[in-house]
């Protein structure tokens, strides 16, 4: 028991018993998409990732950090539309949802705080030709998208050069056809599947083999986190 005398009052107060809650958030993954080229696939590959991680995560949702964003028009999900309003209390606006995901201009906030929120996964789309360096400070995972059309020897030297000050690297093959010179050297090959693109343009995880690849990744994104 503990004494307190208040202006002459005396009243005992009983000590807590058990350990305080943590109400700390969740730990939740900050995805940096590096594209190696124009319309390489890395913003659809983005959003299959986002939208994977939002199916996997408590709130049904993901935020998208990108170049003037789009996909208002796309029936949200619940997740999302409250997702929305959470961003948007925090100034973090404006504000497109479309399926699980939420999309922020990436040329209005910054990632930092975005991800200083931690409302929800958060997947940084850095569009070919820009520069990477913010998004891979806040990044706890680095996806490289190639094409087929992309020299494999790029990827690695990129690789490389990332891994010096950020996460390693995941190297995914997008619209992957038979290419020897990719033989061993993407570590995610992801199908062509015009279907699983309209998915991701509406906010939706993709399906088939593709989704059971993006569903794999997201799955070691996201549990990496606990180790």
């Amino acid at each position: 028991m503990t004494d307190v005398d208040i202006e002459g009052f005396d009243a005992e107060i009983e000590p807590v018993d058990g350990p305080i809650s943590d109400v700390s958030p969740p730990p939740r993954p900050v995805v940096a998409v590096v594209g190696l080229a124009p319309r390489c696939g890395a913003s659809t590959v983005a959003r299959w990732v986002a939208a994977a991680l939002a199916a996997r995560d408590p709130e049904g949702a993901a935020i998208i950090s990108t170049v003037a964003p789009r996909g208002a028009g796309a029936l949200r999900m619940p997740g999302a539309a409250r997702l929305a309003r959470g961003l948007g209390a925090r100034s973090l606006e404006p504000v497109r949802a479309a399926g699980r995901l939420c999309l922020v201009d990436s040329e209005v906030h910054s990632p930092l705080s975005i991800a200083a929120t931690y409302l929800a996964p958060l997947i940084l789309d850095v569009g070919h030709g820009v520069p990477p360096d913010a998004a891979l400070s806040v990044a706890d995972h680095v996806l490289l998208v190639a094409s087929p059309e992309v020299e494999p020897a790029l990827a690695e030297v990129v690789a490389q050069s990332i891994a010096r000050s950020a996460p390693e690297p995941t190297v995914v093959l997008d619209r992957a056809l038979e290419d020897a010179r990719w033989d061993g050297r993407a570590d995610v090959v992801l199908p062509e599947s015009r279907l699983a693109a309209r998915r991701a343009a509406t906010g939706r995880e993709a399906r088939g083999e593709i989704g059971l690849a993006v569903g794999e990744l997201a799955a070691a994104l996201e549990g990496s986190l606990w180790h």
